[in-house]
């Protein structure tokens, strides 16, 4: 399972920044090939998303998806920072482990 996290500063309110996300993006997310969680964060200054993929094609894919959403719902809203893509090794949540046979 693989990993697409993106640190984005932002301006007004998380709040509604994350309703927008959540009623405007995170539908075509979960319609996406291979989807399998998203998760929105405010850290301080910032805003966080965290999505899950069931491979590094699925998540590579939703960069180009994000990127869309984002130029064409929210480009005065938030500046991409840095954007990461990696395999996930354990998570509690998504139910991958390192012990032989658990995985999602």
């Amino acid at each position: 399972m693989h990993t697409r996290i993106a640190r984005y500063s932002f301006t007004g309110s998380a709040d509604d920044l994350a309703r927008q996300v959540e009623e405007g993006m995170l539908p075509i997310l979960q319609s996406s090939p291979g989807f399998k969680a998203y998760s929105v964060i405010e850290a301080g200054d910032e805003i966080l998303s965290f999505s899950a993929w069931e491979t590094e094609d699925a998540a590579e894919a939703a960069n180009a998806t994000i990127a869309s959403w984002v130029a064409d719902t929210i480009p005065d809203r938030v500046q991409l920072k840095e954007k990461l893509i990696g395999e996930i090794k354990i998570s509690t949540a998504l139910r991958v482990s390192t012990k032989a046979g658990i995985t999602a």
